[in-house]
């Protein structure tokens, strides 16, 4: 089964709730963790119905799903949360990795594997993985979005080879 679509993790009813960190810049430490606790329940809520809608369109399909694979930036991250509210550096990293830990979460509470994989190691691991160079590998991702159609651009391609990693 190939599943090609865009998860939105955002409750777009909670303002702030793409760049949750961001949102929370400039306010009191208390209040910034209340906001936090409220968007990361609302990622985790969503997370979790996205993931039980693709499960059940892969059981419907006689799938089953086990594993699901995160990329991982290269930022920084285990900051306190008043150490990231004051480093627009660590705050972008944050915001990434918020939507990151909602879907980890949902993936865990569900009994799916999760690994992760910084995208800076991505390509190297893929061609250990599979025994084809890199060059072959993003020719086959090429191909295949040749075949899928548009989009199909950076975020497709790195979600491919992570896929073929997971199947290897």
């Amino acid at each position: 089964m190939l599943a090609r679509e865009r998860v939105e993790l955002a409750d777009a009813a909670l303002p702030g709730c793409r760049q949750p960190y961001h949102a929370l810049e400039g306010l009191p430490l208390a209040q910034a963790r209340a906001g936090l606790a409220r968007f990361e329940a609302a990622a985790a809520a969503h997370a979790r119905t996205a993931l039980d809608s693709l499960r059940a369109r892969a059981a419907a399909a006689g799938g089953e799903l086990r594993r699901a694979g995160i990329l991982d930036a290269s930022g920084r991250s285990g900051a306190t949360l008043e150490a990231i509210l004051a480093s627009h550096a660590l705050i972008h990293t944050a915001d990434g990795q918020h939507f990151r830990a909602a879907l980890q979460g949902a993936c865990a509470a569900r009994g799916i594997e999760v690994v992760r994989i910084a995208q800076r190691a991505l390509p190297a691991q893929a061609a250990d993985a599979l025994r084809r160079s890199g060059a072959e590998l993003s020719a086959a991702a090429a191909a295949l979005g040749r075949g899928l159609g548009a989009p199909w651009g950076a975020d497709q391609k790195a979600a491919v080879l992570l896929g073929w990693l997971l199947l290897a």
